[in-house]
């Protein structure tokens, strides 16, 4: 079956860099679209960002952008989520997400899989 597992969320301070990694099984991973999402106990789920199958395109919330990437390694099956210059605001579950997609945009939602998530806390 398919599986999405998230590494890489800790406590850290406000400023401070993080890097999530996220490693997929069963599936056939250079074929799907990734995303990354956050959670806050009471809000809805946010998309963060995104990337077609061939790293071409990438997509990101606007309150990310210029701080954080994401990229893949198809030959690892993974995505990261590089997180600089991180802010209170981004304390939150951080989850991947796979879907099967083409490579001319970057879907924001309606993904097939997902992982468990990985906390990321940011402290002021």
């Amino acid at each position: 079956q398919v599986q999405l597992v998230e590494s890489g969320g800790q406590l850290v301070q406000a400023g401070d860099s993080l890097k999530l990694s996220c490693t997929a099984s069963g599936l056939t991973f250079s074929s799907f679209a990734m995303g990354w999402f956050r959670q806050v106990p009471g809000n809805e789920r946010e998309f963060v960002a995104g990337i077609t199958w061939n790293s071409i395109l990438t997509e990101y919330v606007d309150s990310v952008k210029g701080r954080f990437t994401i990229s893949r390694d198809n030959a690892k099956n993974t995505v990261y989520l590089q997180m600089n210059s991180l802010d209170p605001e981004d304390t939150a579950v951080y989850c991947c997400a796979a879907k099967w997609w083409g490579s001319k945009s970057v879907p924001i939602n309606n993904y097939g899989y997902w992982g468990q998530g990985t906390q990321v806390t940011v402290s002021s």
